[in-house]
């Protein structure tokens, strides 16, 4: 087989799975994460290993522990984020009155400021705005709390990503030697050490942006509700889940907050300690934690995860968002790998036959 056919194969081979990806997006959510979460195991078991536990008991222990550990943690916060979620749910409209009527001076006196006879298109066009954000919120989030849709996921997760998990984590070893094996023998040890680059940037990103936000998580649903912000556990919680979409959870929890703080408090002082809390979670997260437990040398750029993020919630919905950064991953090793060889070779270093430039210098 020719380069050229190897080339045509492997293309025709990516989009036939791309295609069924699109066409199974609906199924897979359980067994992506079942996926993921045997990765995420699988130095846990490999360490029992070591120690001399056989395969399957530390399957066995791991997996128990894991999904254990995951129920505790959803008997013992579930009962207060769904409490809250509902109330939030029932009181938004009333939220968002209480948010207009406490910026109408603001918007009056903005519009008074704006060109005469202006000024009422501009009111009317920002309270139509409000207005109509709010009635879609509203209906994408009771679409997503009582949709069949979500419960058939939910349930699906509940049931089938325990099994997928444990028998992947039991037979991971396998596979990789499996996968391996069908690599072509020509490029068999190039293609192991991308491998072990894409491992490599996985466990040092999506490991660590994991404890960055349930540290962060943790801390602002703690400090919000300190300060006296009604919904404070969610919208802390929350805030730090979508810490892994670069930029947009900070700015989006910080918003919301400053939202909710502005509709609840009628002193400065308290919407100002809101803003505090933020004040201070930035720079624990930006400065400290992501740095010690991220690092700079994973090699995915903010702008291309958040990018990445997006392409695979548009094309795939939830799978997709979940295959995106490992998906990132492996394209920016890919790339680098590319870039690598392009400055090894001649069509950088203009090297003709002989291995001397065009000017004939070597």
């Amino acid at each position: 087989m020719t380069g050229q056919q190897r080339t045509i194969a492997w293309i025709a081979g990516l989009v036939v799975f791309l295609a069924l990806l699109f066409v199974l997006r609906t199924v897979l959510l359980p067994f992506v994460v079942g996926m993921a979460v045997a990765y995420f195991l699988d130095p846990v078991c490999d360490r029992m290993e070591h120690w001399g536990c056989s395969r399957t008991v530390a399957t066995v222990i791991v997996t128990a522990l894991f999904f254990v550990l995951v129920v505790l943690a959803f008997a013992l916060v579930g009962p207060l984020l769904y409490a809250q979620i509902v109330e939030f749910v029932a009181k938004l409209p009333g939220l968002l009155d209480v948010i207009e009527a406490k910026a109408a001076p603001l918007i009056t006196e903005l519009t008074a400021r704006i060109e005469v006879g202006k000024g009422g298109e501009f009111r009317e066009a920002v309270m139509k705005s409000i207005g109509q954000a709010a009635e879609i919120g509203g209906a994408v989030l009771g679409q997503v709390l009582s949709g069949l849709g979500a419960v058939v996921s939910v349930i699906s997760l509940i049931v089938i990503t325990p099994v997928v998990s444990f028998f992947l984590l039991r037979d991971w070893d396998r596979i990789v030697k499996r996968i391996d094996g069908w690599s072509p023998r020509e490029h068999a040890e190039t293609i192991r050490e991308q491998a072990r680059l894409v491992d490599q940037t996985l466990a040092g990103f999506v490991r660590g942006q994991m404890l960055v936000c349930l540290i962060v998580g943790s801390y602002y649903a703690t400090a919000l509700t300190v300060v006296g912000l009604e919904f404070g556990i969610v919208v802390g919680l929350v805030t730090g889940l979508m810490l892994f979409i670069p930029y947009v959870g900070m700015l989006t929890g910080f918003a919301v907050s400053m939202g909710l703080a502005f509709a609840q408090f009628d002193s400065a002082q308290s919407i100002l300690l809101v803003a505090v809390v933020f004040a201070v979670g930035q720079p624990l997260e930006g400065v400290f934690l992501t740095p010690k437990l991220v690092g700079d040398r994973v090699g995915l750029h903010p702008v291309w995860i958040l990018f990445a993020l997006l392409a695979g919630a548009s094309l795939f919905g939830f799978v997709g968002v979940l295959l995106a950064v490992p998906t990132a991953a492996v394209i920016g090793v890919g790339v680098r790998f590319a870039i690598g060889r392009y400055l090894a070779g001649p069509l950088y270093n203009g090297a003709g036959p002989g291995g001397k430039g065009d000017d004939g210098s070597p």
